[in-house]
């Protein structure tokens, strides 16, 4: 952890600015903000249409001089200004205005492991933009374990994998920091991705942007496993033709194709593991993987890592909102550091 608990504990508000969604937790207040990070602008006027939530139903859905604009990739801010504008009405007039009151605002924010200075840059110079006197960062990896309440602070190993939607981050902690970790370019995204794609291959079928997500739940009561129906009946439209069409699917063909990419996220699992001190790959044989993130609830997955490492693996209770509910804790003073004094000779 690059910042002390000390400091954490002086911050008024953690946001957690995910490629998916964005969610703000307020001190005494609890979480305040968890919408889609998605803004809708008009390009006529440059005026601010919609947030949240109804710009994420209005994506795919606009006419032309309405563009749905995603300020977050990958857990880092490309857009400062369209990220503050989506921000300010997120939070609302009422609670922008209790935060004003602060004498000397301060924010925490969640930034992914390795990220590069100008990333966290950005995300800094979103919080100021937005009445932030300091702002801390904190590494994702880091919040979402203390959130899903892995003993972080202990003399033992602790693994973790974050499931976002851009990103796959994966690492073993012990005492406060991390030993070794690895961060994966694939997430829920490359996933819907592998899904349009064979169906246009395939089936030459082109599939609504939003009903991609509810395709992968509903392929299977058990997910990537084999269990479940043989053929799923899917909706879209003819490349060709450009009509309505229905076709039947081999779920089976489905899960292959979901497969492919996870394939990157197996690799990454085996470097850490590698990497690791055989002592700490020891303790991880009893504690076994903490899955977190929006990724981490796609059915079937902790199946696969199971079966791929031989360690337990095992879904937090909330998984999509460990990061920030983990910096709410830091904030509220509720984590005590394990202290280390020196020994006098």
């Amino acid at each position: 952890m690059t910042v002390s608990l000390e400091q954490l504990r002086r911050c008024h508000v953690a946001v957690d600015l995910g490629a998916a969604r964005t969610r703000v937790y307020v001190k005494g207040l609890g979480l305040v903000v968890d919408e889609p990070s998605a803004a809708a602008v008009n390009t006529r006027t440059g005026s601010l249409i919609a947030v949240g939530e109804l710009a994420e139903q209005m994506t795919g859905r606009t006419p032309d001089y309405i563009r749905v604009a995603r300020p977050v990739t990958g857990g880092t801010v490309i857009d400062i200004e369209m990220a503050q504008r989506m921000l300010r009405q997120l939070l609302g007039e009422r609670l922008r205005r209790q935060l004003r009151r602060k004498p000397r605002l301060r924010a925490a924010a969640c930034t992914p492991h390795d990220s590069d200075p100008l990333a966290q840059r950005a995300t800094v110079e979103t919080l100021v933009g937005l009445g932030a006197r300091r702002v801390e960062l904190v590494d994702t990896l880091i919040s979402a374990a203390v959130g899903c309440g892995l003993p972080v602070e202990q003399p033992t190993a602790t693994m973790i994998m974050v499931c976002g939607a851009a990103t796959t981050q994966i690492a073993v902690l012990s005492l406060g920091s991390i030993v070794t970790a690895v961060r994966v370019p694939i997430g829920g995204d490359a996933i819907d991705h592998a899904v349009i794609q064979h169906l246009r291959q395939r089936h030459e079928l082109m599939l609504p942007s939003q009903s991609v997500r509810p395709l992968q739940l509903a392929l299977s009561r058990a997910g990537l496993a084999a269990r479940g129906p043989s053929v799923t009946e899917i909706h879209g439209r003819d490349v060709a033709t450009g009509l309505a069409r229905t076709v039947r699917v081999d779920t089976t063909s489905i899960r292959e194709a979901i497969h492919a990419p996870l394939t990157s996220v197996l690799d990454g699992l085996g470097k850490v593991l590698r990497e690791c001190p055989p002592d700490l790959v020891a303790d991880l044989t009893e504690c076994g993987i903490m899955m977190v993130g929006g990724s981490a609830l796609l059915p079937g997955l902790d199946q696969m890592l199971r079966q791929a490492t031989g360690v337990p693996v095992h879904i937090a209770e909330r998984p999509d909102v460990c990061s920030v509910l983990g910096l709410g804790a830091m904030l509220d003073g509720k984590i005590e550091p394990l202290v280390l004094d020196p020994i006098a000779c």
